[in-house]
């Protein structure tokens, strides 16, 4: 498998969420709510909803909160009109990036993105522009522990339908096909595993590296501008980060 999956960038996009863990709330009901309205309130037969439910609960999100925010997605609690809308763009020394956004307002949040690649000397491309560098994936990552035995974890993955399963320095790194993901995260779970990353993302196919110190700093600007707004859920990127 490619670098994009090594295990301290899975930690650290964890380290990111936990450290904005205050305002990732709103944005965390907002998901669920959009989820369950497209896809119905039950987790068990809504993979977007079961990701976004179980990323909830793993920042500590109050239960109270997370089953009102379902009922708003189903109709019950009043939810605004929000959209999920993808934009696409390119970074510093043209790093493809994906901004996944839930908006109740297209036309505040596209200038806002537009602004925040301008910023940094990027631009916003069209729709399709970048995303076929990207593969949709289900992602578990497991941490090594002496109660981990890798091999049979690896069989037991790929007999549940994992895609592909990959053994990192600190962890496990498993794969999944969007539509697989529920059913090898069930299973796992109920083999006793615990998941340190468990989520639908987007991985790319290749890897763009920076050398350039200016572009660096910039690329980390950018992802910072984009995930510090408040209608950004996700960004994807394909810039093959240091160890």
């Amino acid at each position: 498998m490619a670098g994009h999956s090594k295990w301290n960038n899975i930690k650290r996009k964890k380290g990111k969420e936990d450290a904005k863990k205050g305002k990732i709330f709103t944005k965390m009901a907002r998901n669920i709510s959009v989820a369950a309205r497209e896809g119905g309130g039950d987790p068990e037969f809504n993979p977007s909803l079961k990701v976004a439910v179980d990323k909830a609960k793993a920042m500590n999100m109050p239960n109270d909160n997370i089953e009102r925010a379902i009922k708003k997605g189903t109709g019950e609690g009043g939810e605004g009109n929000f959209e999920a809308i993808t934009y696409e763009g390119y970074g510093p020394s043209g790093v493809a990036v994906m901004v996944k956004c839930l908006t109740d307002n297209r036309n505040r949040t596209a200038p806002d993105v537009r602004h925040a690649f301008d910023k940094v000397g990027g631009n916003m491309g069209t729709s399709g522009s970048v995303s076929y560098l990207f593969e949709h994936r289900g992602q578990l990552g497991i941490e090594k522990t002496d109660q981990v035995d890798g091999d049979q974890l690896m069989l037991e993955a790929i007999d549940a339908g994992a895609l592909d399963f990959e053994e990192l320095e600190d962890g496990f790194n498993i794969l999944t096909e969007p539509e697989d993901y529920l059913k090898v995260r069930k299973s796992l779970e109920e083999a006793g595993y615990d998941f340190v990353i468990s989520e639908l993302t987007y991985l790319p196919t290749m890897e763009s590296k920076l050398t350039d110190p200016e572009d660096i700093k910039n690329m980390e600007k950018l992802i910072e501008l984009l995930e510090d707004h408040d209608d950004v859920q996700e960004v994807y990127h394909n810039w093959e980060e240091e160890e």
